[in-house]
């Protein structure tokens, strides 16, 4: 079926053959998994449209929002129906099989040799190295990023014998804290979200790497069965099963952590302004850096999405270079910062971001890459790792060896 689609997509990946008028109104589709979003980021997106069209009277944006698990299936479809937008959103953890599958249009193609050099100047370096492309000319420009964090109720610290001004550094503090919590006060102490309802793994791979593994190899080699992989997930399925996290999925630790029942969440920063609205009048928020694994150091790296182009339509395709340009302007990343909470990825916005993320913003600097999957079917190898492993292991009591070599085994049969 998969290779059915994929000849499809291929064959398939054209807008209409209508020539829009270059020096008329545009009106261009814009897919998109954080508009619409109840929330700080998706009023965020609903600002950054009208403030792009406001600039830009000639061009018009219609957003289509999709839920964050179904961005690529909504993308694939679209695409082999002959009507794709003319840019999308895509997660990182997908941006890799989307390049290899969907007729996305490098923006070196699109853009003028100067407009591009002046577009790249000012992006954070180290982010431009750490984000996938699936291709030697780049298809996909960072737009939304965050590290995971440590965000904790000091309250529940407090009642717990804790000190708030000192959180825990390293996963067996975290485990400690966690179970003081769980026994000194009516609520749960931690809840790390590997099994990610978004089908993303950058937290597995920022725990991964922080144990001192990859789930691929330099040489492009599926390591998900390997020593520091147990080890990861072992640890937290170990808070679990020591009681000092619940085993129960993500909205039900979100719940609990905005009504102030679980004292710990490490989830991306993107959380930020959401988590500040859900705690008003209930406890005081703090936010700590991603825990470590002994003495070695945290190595997270970032959860968000990328901008993509698929207009074939000259004048739309101009119009949605605008847009991305816009969308990761520098003015643009200061809202992003200031009231998204997503990190500034161009140098001169870093002072817009919450200084509660002072140390995700300093992690920019020597950020780890997202790793992805070797092949064009890379994301479903994300989904298999996610719900056929990390889940059971780290929710469930599955057995961490036996559990990830099935895994390993079912996605390199994937290539």
């Amino acid at each position: 079926m998969l290779v059915a689609v994929t000849t499809l997509l291929a064959a398939c990946g054209q807008n209409s053959s209508t020539t829009t008028d270059p020096d008329g109104p545009v009106s261009i589709t814009f897919l998109s998994y954080s508009y619409g979003q109840p929330n700080a980021v998706g009023k965020g997106v609903e600002k950054l449209i009208a403030e792009f069209e406001a600039a830009n009277p000639n061009i018009t944006v219609r957003p289509q929002s999709v839920p964050t698990a179904d961005a690529l299936i909504k993308l694939q479809s679209e695409v082999v129906a002959g009507n794709p937008p003319d840019v999308a959103q895509i997660g990182w953890s997908k941006v890799n099989q989307a390049a290899q599958t969907l007729p996305l249009r490098p923006f070196e193609d699109i853009a003028s040799a100067q407009d591009w050099s002046d577009t790249m100047a000012g992006f954070v370096p180290s982010v431009l190295k750490a984000t996938p492309t699936g291709t030697d000319k780049p298809v996909s420009m960072p737009f939304l990023m965050a590290t995971p964090v440590i965000f904790y109720n000091a309250d529940l610290f407090r009642a717990a014998g804790l000190n708030p001004d000192q959180p825990p550094e390293t996963m067996a503090q975290l485990k400690e804290a966690g179970l003081a919590i769980a026994d000194k006060t009516d609520a749960e102490g931690v809840y790390v979200s590997a099994a990610d309802p978004g089908k993303s793994d950058y937290l597995t791979q920022s725990l991964v790497n922080s144990a001192g593994g990859a789930l691929v190899s330099d040489s492009g080699e599926v390591t998900v069965d390997s020593a520091p992989v147990i080890t990861a997930l072992s640890t937290v399925q170990d808070l679990t099963t020591s009681g000092a996290q619940p085993g129960v999925d993500f909205a039900s630790a979100m719940g609990a952590f905005s009504a102030g029942k679980l004292g710990m969440l490490i989830t991306t920063a993107g959380g930020l302004l959401t988590l500040d609205e859900a705690s008003k009048g209930k406890f005081t928020l703090q936010v700590a850096p991603f825990p470590s694994f002994g003495d070695q150091p945290a190595r997270p790296t970032f959860s968000g999405a990328g901008l993509t182009i698929l207009a074939k339509d000259e004048a739309k395709a101009q119009a949605s270079w605008k847009f991305v340009q816009f969308l990761t302007s520098e003015e643009s990343f200061k809202v992003i910062a200031a009231e998204m909470g997503y990190l500034p990825l161009r140098t001169a916005a870093a002072s817009a971001a919450d200084p509660r993320l002072g140390s995700a913003v300093q992690q920019l600097a020597d950020l780890m890459p997202y790793t992805a999957f070797p092949g064009k079917q890379s994301n479903q190898g994300v989904v298999i790792l996610q719900d056929e492993a990390v889940e059971p292991i780290v929710l469930r009591g599955a057995d961490p060896a036996d559990t990830l070599k099935a895994a390993a085994t079912k996605i390199r049969s994937l290539n």
